[in-house]
């Protein structure tokens, strides 16, 4: 019976309607998997050139860190 209670919870509470004029306030900026732009750029270029990779970001080069 509290395995059925607990499932019935978990349930409801699983889901929530957003509305559209809702979005906008949670759309927070701390919120974002990338906050800072141009730091995650520097981070994605510094990998390309350690890792010799091409392509995956839409980027190619060596590994020399010159591009």
């Amino acid at each position: 019976m509290k395995f059925l209670t607990f499932i019935l919870i978990i349930g409801l509470t699983a889901c929530a309607d957003v509305l559209p004029r809702q979005r906008g306030n949670l759309a927070l900026p701390q919120m974002a998997l990338t906050p800072d732009v141009q730091e995650f750029g520097l981070r994605q270029h510094a990998a390309f050139s350690k890792e010799a990779a091409s392509g995956g970001y839409g980027g190619g080069g060596g590994g020399c860190g010159c591009n």
